[in-house]
């Protein structure tokens, strides 16, 4: 995700970031590790700035192009964040994302991304991620298991994390 430093001319003003959450026929999920702040160095799903004129899943499906060579289509929203960090303030929609292939594609680095590839669930703990993504992941794995959240809430350990939940008290 590039960095979501509000535009000169409006500085008071959150930057708005969009993110996709992709999962391969393996189960796999596609990670980045990012390149640039915040949270430099640690791997996240790929997203990034919501650019003028441009609606969110657009801005989902062209971050993942972008960041990976990697084609997918948003689809339902699994997460939002409200971050303020380094520096930073920014709102991020997290959605599940759909590959349009059949096979799985090799991820390309590139854009915002130092690297780009396919995890293993089980292997997510080797990885040092952005804090908070492990919850929206999960949410991801819960709804591909046929689960649907009812709202998103703020029942993650993080309070400027919305996640989905199963459960009528939220």
């Amino acid at each position: 995700m590039e960095s979501l430093r509000p535009a000169a001319d409006h500085p008071h003003l959150p930057a708005i970031g969009v993110g996709g959450l992709v999962f391969n026929s393996k189960g796999q999920v596609l990670l980045v590790q990012r390149r640039y702040p915040p949270q430099a160095g640690l791997w996240h799903i790929p997203g990034g700035r919501l650019e003028p004129q441009e609606t969110l899943m657009a801005c989902c499906q062209r971050e993942i192009l972008e960041e990976t060579g990697i084609t997918a289509i948003p689809g339902p929203i699994l997460a939002v964040a409200d971050r303020m960090i380094e520096g930073f303030h920014y709102v991020i929609i997290d959605f599940l994302a759909t590959l349009t292939e059949d096979d799985t594609p090799e991820p390309l680095a590139s854009s915002d991304a130092l690297e780009a590839r396919w995890v293993d669930a089980t292997s997510l703990t080797d990885y040092p991620l952005v804090e908070g993504i492990l919850e929206v992941i999960e949410s991801g794995l819960t709804l591909l298991q046929g689960v649907a959240p009812i709202a998103l809430t703020q029942s993650s350990t993080h309070a400027w994390l919305f996640t989905g939940t199963t459960k009528g008290d939220g």
